[in-house]
Order: C-alpha cells, then structure tokens, then sequence
C-alpha cells in the first residue's frame, strides 16, 4: 500500500513511484480541545466541525482522544455528567504516528492499537490526524481498502469476529 504504481506507456509493466508518506494523505485541520474543556465542549465541537473525533491536549501537546463513540458510552450510557473534564475521559496513552512515517507504517499501528484515528505529530506538536477511511481510499484499489478496513474492525473487535456462539 505504501507504493504507488503507475503504467508506463507502451511498457506493460508498473512503475514505482516513491512509497507514500502519512502527510500527504492527513488532514492538517485538527479539531481539539484543552484537558480542561467540558465533555459537552467536546461534543459541541464535533457537531459545529462534522467531526467524529476531537483531540485533547494540555498546554498545546496532544495527551488523549475522546471519539462519538466515546461521548455516547461516558455521558448517555454512563450517565457521566457532561460538565465533566474533557482530560478525564481521553483515551490515553495517545497512539501518534509521525509526520514522515509511511503508510503501511501507520496501517500496522492502527491495526495493532485497535484504533481508526492516527493523530499525526512532528516532535511534540499536533499537525495532523488521519483515518482509516483516508487510507483506504488513498489505497485507489476497493479490494485493498476494504482488506485495511476489515483489518482494523477484526483487531477492535476480535470477539465478534471469533466469538464462540452456542456454547
């Protein structure tokens, strides 16, 4: 995935272009709210930007993540007073991949972590974010998209896919 290849004219045969780098598929626009911001600033957030994530940061470093999903389970499902620090309910540690780093560098830690959403740093600042989405469709190939896509659903939710039903 981290290749590109293209068709030279009158060759038959693929080209190789130089392997894809994570900042060229990011987006460079991050919603984020400090540690101390409420949960319903949180929420807030995503619905004024359309986002499904927004990353939290002390003192300008990002330190966590709070997803849709997130939001939904803590102050619907958990009954978690909306008021309540942003900082407290962040996914920590924050997963990063660097702003140099490949593709199929970023698919491997999104796989392994169990997470769709890659903040993207250089040194200690944010200066980006980028999905599962934004790689699979930076793929080209549907095949391979749904392979990077399925991949992530298996590893963050590895009973569903191997539960043992009936007993």
């Amino acid at each position: 995935m981290g290749l590109q290849r293209t068709w030279a004219k009158g060759r038959g045969r693929p080209d190789i272009v130089a392997p894809v780098r994570i900042s060229e598929v990011m987006t460079q626009g991050v919603v984020t709210a400090d540690v101390g911001d409420s949960l319903k600033h949180v929420g807030e957030l995503m619905r004024d930007r359309n986002v499904g994530s927004v990353v939290i940061c002390d003192g300008g470093r990002p330190v966590g993540v709070i997803t849709d999903r997130d939001l939904a389970l803590v102050v619907v499902a958990d009954e978690v007073d909306a008021e309540t620090r942003a900082g407290d309910h962040a996914s920590h540690p924050l997963v990063t991949g660097e702003v140099e780093m490949h593709l199929e560098e970023a698919v491997a830690i999104m796989i392994q972590h169990r997470i769709r959403r890659l903040p993207v740093t250089q040194g200690d600042g944010l200066v980006g974010i980028v999905t599962i989405d934004d790689l699979a469709v930076r793929a080209g190939d549907l095949h391979q998209a749904q392979q990077i896509t399925a991949e992530v659903a298996k590893a963050a939710l590895p009973e569903f896919y191997f539960h043992q039903r009936g007993g």
